[in-house]
């Protein structure tokens, strides 16, 4: 008879699981064990963390959940940053975790957690599976949570006796997803309202981050001249160059651009949650909004939890934009000026000009570099820091490319993000860039894709500083650095003691070489642009914010 272990494998392949990202433990040694030679590829890092980030953008990327294996107790405690950046990303992702043996439970064992109450706060659904017999149906219902309403992760904890025990339980097939039309009454509504508003504005989410999804949220902002702005991390959905897109709604974007946004006379939110960052503050719009809203989201509970909505749409995103955009609605021709004053502040925001700093590289000219040589289908996985205004400004973003970054914030996702990204598309480049501080954070990842032979090319900014808390620090205390000052290695060669290519730049010409030899080999690669902590942003520098 079957163990537990062997039916576990059995039902992540019913539901369609083909790689598992994972740091061995002995905690669930019997599923590493019936893993072997059973389809589905076993990706092992270097640290939990690094591992559940891998899984995140894998979920990303191949648009259905992540898996992520982890032993007890510590391996848990460090996969959490993870699955914390799944909630706020709104991404599915299945987190299987050790847990001590069934017997030890509730004795204060070695590394014994219970998992429904530390992870309860982070993930959609939790449960620890003590009879084999219920593993099937957990295992379903948990895959089935994280794709349901708004994405998120989920966990099973697995004792690791349970996994060794015997059972004849039949594997449990998918739960079906449901997806919800949107109601014609409702798609009439909202182009009732559109059709008498002259400065409308689209402000689309990450959950049109799908092909078709973007193909309808083009031919809805076409067919009614819609300015579209895009929400944090998401820049990728529609073509940046379109005279109707109206900007990009991440950190701190410029307080007139915001102030234009608002003089929206309808907001049509997108799938997106409205969180604080698209809406600066719940400001764009207000949580008692001084326009109408029409919130459109999968998850009911999201609409109208925060911010008033006129209509609430708990329907598909993308069937919702696709209807709205078979529409014959009247343009009015006060909002062709309307679009192409939102158009014209944003585009002023696009491809600064690289300036010459004291004290290192323009890191635009190293974005600049890169984008001008990286193939139309490049992967970017973005660690969070400034140094990613460099690449939301300077990306050729057209609505076909492929971005992965950290909506949550957390520092660390760019280079797993970057391998996870070579081994889910091998015939594709996958760029990481990370700043100095998130790389050294889960740089060790490098040695995962060299042993699976990934190719990712990782792009380090190293200008010795915390960047993002710098700027905030030299807001708040200008003049008073404290405890963000970095001493960091030679990434270069940090770089070839894993096996990678290492390039150095510290000028324009070494930026434009590095990129040049990057695209040009076959293999992983690491370029240590040094660049300057003067220029703190792609908009501001330090003088600056210290009043100079």
């Amino acid at each position: 008879m079957p163990r537990a272990a062997d039916l576990l494998v059995d039902c992540l392949s019913a539901h369609g699981f083909d790689r598992l990202f994972c740091v061995p433990g002995e905690s669930y040694l019997a599923l590493l064990d019936a893993l072997v030679d059973r389809g589905v590829d076993v990706v092992v890092c270097r640290h939990e963390g690094g591992a559940g980030l891998m899984a995140l953008a894998d979920a990303k990327l191949a648009r259905k959940p992540g898996l992520v294996a982890v032993s007890r107790g510590p391996g848990a405690t460090n996969l959490s940053i993870a699955l914390h950046s799944a909630e706020q990303d709104a991404v599915p992702l299945v987190a299987l975790i050790g847990q001590v043996a069934t017997w030890e439970r509730h004795r204060g064992a070695f590394q014994e957690v219970d998992y429904t109450a530390f992870l309860g706060p982070l993930c959609k659904y939790v449960e620890e599976v003590s009879d084999p017999a219920r593993l099937p149906e957990a295992l379903a219902r948990a895959v089935h949570a994280a794709q349901t309403g708004t994405p998120g992760p989920v966990a099973l904890a697995l004792p690791e006796d349970m996994l060794e025990m015997a059972t004849d339980a039949p594997v449990v097939r998918p739960l079906p997803i449901p997806r919800a039309a949107p109601a014609e009454a409702d798609v009439a509504r909202a182009a009732d309202l559109l059709a008498r508003a002259e400065r409308p504005l689209l402000i689309a989410g990450s959950s049109l981050d799908a092909p078709e999804a973007r193909a309808a949220l083009a031919r809805a902002a076409e067919a009614h001249r819609l300015p579209v702005a895009l929400t944090f991390k998401q820049q990728h959905l529609f073509d940046n160059e379109n005279p109707l897109y109206a900007g990009h709604l991440g950190f701190k974007i410029p307080a007139p651009q915001v102030q234009a946004l608002a003089e929206a006379d309808l907001i049509l939110a997108v799938g997106t949650r409205l969180g604080d960052t698209p809406t600066q503050g719940w400001q764009l719009p207000k949580t008692d909004p001084d326009q109408p809203v029409v919130h459109v989201h999968a998850d009911p509970a999201v609409i109208g939890r925060v911010i008033r909505a006129e209509l609430g749409v708990a329907a598909d995103p993308a069937a919702f934009l696709a209807a709205l955009a078979e529409r014959n609605l009247p343009v009015p021709e006060a909002r062709a000026a309307w679009a192409a004053r939102l158009n014209e502040r944003a585009a002023a925001l696009r491809h600064p000009t690289p300036k010459p700093r004291p004290d290192g590289l323009d890191f635009g000219h190293v974005i600049k570099a890169l984008a001008a040589r990286a193939p139309h289908d490049a992967i970017v996985s973005m660690d969070a820091g400034n140094f990613s205004g460099w690449i939301h400004a300077n990306w050729p973003w057209d609505g076909a490319q492929q971005a992965v970054g950290a909506v949550g914030g957390a520092m660390g996702g760019g280079v797993p993000g970057a391998v996870a990204a070579s081994l889910r598309f091998p015939e594709r480049r996958a760029i990481g860039v990370s700043g100095d501080g998130g790389a050294l954070m889960t740089g060790s990842e490098l040695s995962t894709a060299v042993a699976a032979g990934a190719k990712p090319i990782i792009v380090i900014s190293d200008n010795g500083t915390y960047g993002t808390i710098r700027l905030h620090q030299e807001k708040a205390f200008p003049n008073r650095v404290s405890g963000t000052a970095l001493k960091n290695p030679d990434f270069a060669a940090w770089g070839a003691s894993f096996g990678a290519l290492g390039l150095a730049a510290s000028t324009p010409e070494e930026a434009e070489a590095a990129a040049e030899a990057a695209f040009a080999h076959d293999g992983p690669v690491v370029i240590h642009a040094k660049t300057s902590a003067e220029a703190i942003s792609p908009f501001a520098t330090i003088t600056q914010l210290r009043g100079g």
